[in-house]
């Protein structure tokens, strides 16, 4: 049996990280973790082959020599996906195809043979044993979750790793939160699920040549959703596997803010290797954050707390939400206030949407404002904001463009690097860039920033003062100049897509009329 693997294309976003990994001679951030995964639960004797659209082009012998077409993904990347799905039935190959996307939508797939939907280790073997008989069905799903405990290896082989800037495993899967905008607790529930720390360190070990990676990602949704777990189990083993090794890994994650609450756990994490933390923040109103259910955030100084992680040693990666229904006009001035006093550099601005599966999507629909479309990138919004939209639009272009453009940017990496301390541990990392890239990429930095950009003032203000009072600390400047200048070009892009398709859906309720998916890709292509 011949199986095709295909990893839709990820359109541009501020997670892509295109413009940094470009700078740094990469085509790619992260190769496609949940493909690997599931290929690993295929029979060993079955051909496999990988074609990730992020790096590489899909042929049609690629398709030809294939006896199924499996194929994943996000909400983001649907345009490839069905894409993938033509050309596919254009050579009458069938298709077998996962992932959240599909979990919480497969009717909107008719073309697709076989949905493998939830999670692979529950419903692929059901599907297997299936066609083994001659017999597969149209759908499999369930209701349980799977134990992580029995997934298997990712089959690296498949992938080009060489091609990609950093890589990701996963330890558990859950969030005890629900925030209403999040459907991490429909696809995987309240309870989170761990491995154990000896998979961990299993599947670190068997990355082919892991110090070539800029950063090893722990691709959880909220990796402390089991403290006792993490700090008893977990950091200790990467401590140890960190200890062990002459040079050390770079670990990031994605995790909660009450993080800062628990000092023996950001000491352990810091000596396991972490680093860089996405956290979501959403808005500095409170009671924005108890509408939406984000409880956790509320009853705390929030920039006391970011604050706190990043003069421990951590560098905080945040992401903010507009167009909550309480927002009023002053909420554009607020954010930009607290991300600046904050001195996170690093933020990730969206509008309001509701995914499939999650409480406000259900409010929504409801609520009779759901539109019928999802537009998943910067700018853009799937529910009618209370909100006027052009103030909306107008309220997000303002806050994007002073946080990426000029003195904004740049005042927030001095804020940080002057707050910041790299931990010992991280002092032990190696350059992941050759000597030759690593040149390359820093005359890019220099040219497209300090030369070419109109605001270059900036620029060389931010780096003469890091060269004269902290030095030590340009390797990571660099890192958040070519971040910000990926940032502001995916906003610029963005945000003016989001503004043309907000005009088009006013015009079309003015008319009663409705959008069709094919209408918003030509859309979009022509504002590209």
């Amino acid at each position: 049996m011949k199986i095709l693997f295909v990893n839709p294309d990820m359109p541009v976003t501020c997670w892509t990280m295109d413009k940094e990994v470009d700078l740094a001679g990469y085509d790619a951030l992260f190769p496609p973790l949940g493909l690997l995964t599931v290929a690993a639960l295929l029979p060993e004797e079955w051909d496999k082959k990988l074609v990730d659209l992020n790096i590489e082009s899909l042929e049609d012998s690629d398709i030809l020599e294939a006896d199924y077409v499996f194929i994943g993904g996000m909400n983001v990347q649907e345009v490839s996906m069905r894409e993938v799905i033509s050309r596919a039935k254009k050579f009458d190959k069938p298709i077998v195809a996962g992932g959240p996307l599909l979990t919480h939508e497969y009717e909107r797939f008719p073309e697709i043979d076989h949905f493998v939907l939830n999670e692979a280790e529950i419903t692929l073997p059901l599907f297997l044993e299936d066609l083994e008989k001659g017999e597969p069905k149209k759908i499999y799903s369930t209701s349980e979750f799977a134990d992580v405990h029995e997934t298997p290896l990712p089959l690296w082989h498949l992938a080009k790793l060489d091609r990609y800037g950093a890589n990701l495993i996963q330890y558990s899967r859950g969030c005890p939160y629900m925030c209403d905008f999040c459907d991490v607790t429909s696809l995987f529930g309240r309870r989170p699920r761990t491995k154990t720390p000896e998979q961990i360190v299993r599947e670190l070990d068997s990355i082919p040549d892991i110090e070539s990676f800029g950063i090893i990602f722990f691709a959880d949704d909220n990796l402390i959703g089991n403290k006792k777990l993490v700090k008893q189990e977990l950091l200790p083993e990467l401590k140890t596997w960190q200890d062990n090794r002459k040079t050390k890994i770079m670990l990031a994650t994605q995790l909660t803010i009450t993080l800062a609450d628990d000092d023996e756990m950001m000491t352990q994490m810091l000596e396991a290797g972490f680093g860089m933390v996405f956290i979501g923040l959403e808005t500095p109103d409170e009671d924005t954050l108890a509408l939406c259910r984000k409880k956790q955030n509320t009853k705390r100084n929030l920039i006391d707390n970011v604050k706190y992680l990043q003069t421990s040693g951590f560098e905080v990666m945040a992401g903010f939400i507009l167009g909550f229904d309480n927002d009023d006009e002053g909420v554009f001035d607020r954010q930009i206030e607290f991300i600046q006093e904050s001195g996170i550099v690093m933020c990730i601005i969206g509008l309001l949407n509701a995914p499939p599966g999650t409480e406000l999507h259900e409010r929504m629909e409801r609520e009779n404002r759901l539109l019928d479309q999802n537009w998943f990138f910067e700018g853009a919004t799937n529910i009618a904001p209370k909100m006027d939209s052009k103030v909306l639009m107008d309220g997000f272009n303002r806050t994007v463009t002073y946080l990426y453009n000029g003195e904004g940017f740049y005042n927030r990496v001095i804020k940080f690097l002057s707050m910041y301390e790299k931990p010992a541990i991280h002092k032990k990392t190696k350059p992941t860039n050759s000597f030759r890239k690593y040149v390359r990429a820093s005359i890019l930095v220099i040219y497209r920033l300090g030369i070419k950009n109109f605001d270059r003032k900036y620029f060389w203000k931010a780096l003469l003062w890091c060269l004269k009072n902290k030095p030590r600390h340009m390797p990571v400047a660099a890192h958040l100049y070519a971040r910000g200048f990926h940032f502001r070009e995916v906003y610029s892009d963005n945000a003016y897509k989001g503004e043309k398709l907000l005009e088009e859906m006013k015009l079309r309720e003015q008319r009663n009329l409705s959008i069709s998916d094919g209408e918003i890709n030509q859309i979009l292509s022509e504002v590209s």
